[in-house]
């Protein structure tokens, strides 16, 4: 059964001050505002509206923790970067963000989304440079794969992945696309993996062949 799978809305805070009592272990999602983050979600839940979809970016302000059959928890971060976010609540923003990434004990792993057409900004780094510190493992995502051609796609996951191989194991990537489904699989392997889950129930990565022969 997928991994994602009847998560629930669990808590919504806005200061690092509310975050609930650590239970179980925590997965959170991060990303640049208008970098896909809700959509992935939403299509790694089978949900269409698990995660707010806007087309404004910049509308999630809030930490949002949802709760996995595992139980563990799916941690919903505010998406950074968007410039008309007024001043007060950008630094809010940064604030609640750094405390969560650097000082929650049960965070095991960081899922970074990334638009795969402009992967890397100045921001992404910036988020890595917070994470990475304490250790633990980042998995990249290169969103909306399906906007780009097979060549530019395969193009961008090894430059992403040329250009943090220095980081070594604890960074990995892939491309990802929530319209046509395409990486779900990995996503929820390498989750899995983190937490210390055995992956035999869950749908196996398809091959490249697999990938063109559904037309993906």
């Amino acid at each position: 059964m997928p991994l994602f799978r009847n998560a629930r809305f669990e808590i919504s805070i806005a200061k690092s001050g509310d975050l609930p009592v650590p239970v179980g272990a925590e997965i959170a999602f991060a990303g640049r505002s208008n970098a896909g983050k809700s959509s992935a979600i939403n299509t790694l839940a089978e949900h269409t509206r698990l995660a707010y979809v806007s087309k404004t970016p910049g509308r999630t302000q809030l930490i949002n923790f949802f709760r996995l059959d595992c139980g563990a928890a799916l941690v919903d971060l505010p998406g950074y970067g968007y410039a008309k976010v007024p001043e007060a609540i950008r630094k809010q923003w940064v604030s609640l963000l750094e405390t969560y990434l650097r000082q929650r004990e049960n965070l095991i792993g960081l899922v970074l989304i990334m638009d795969s057409r402009h992967p890397l900004t100045p921001l992404d780094r910036q988020m890595l440079d917070w994470y990475l510190s304490g250790g633990r493992p980042v998995h990249c995502l290169l969103t909306k794969s399906d906007k780009l051609s097979r060549n530019e796609a395969a193009a961008s996951l090894a430059k992403v992945r040329r250009e943090l191989a220095p980081l070594g194991a604890q960074v990995s990537v892939q491309l990802f696309s929530s319209l046509k489904k395409i990486g779900m699989e990995e996503v929820e392997h390498k989750v899995a993996a983190w937490l210390g889950l055995p992956t035999d129930d869950l749908p196996a990565i398809p091959t490249a062949a697999e990938l063109r022969a559904a037309g993906k």
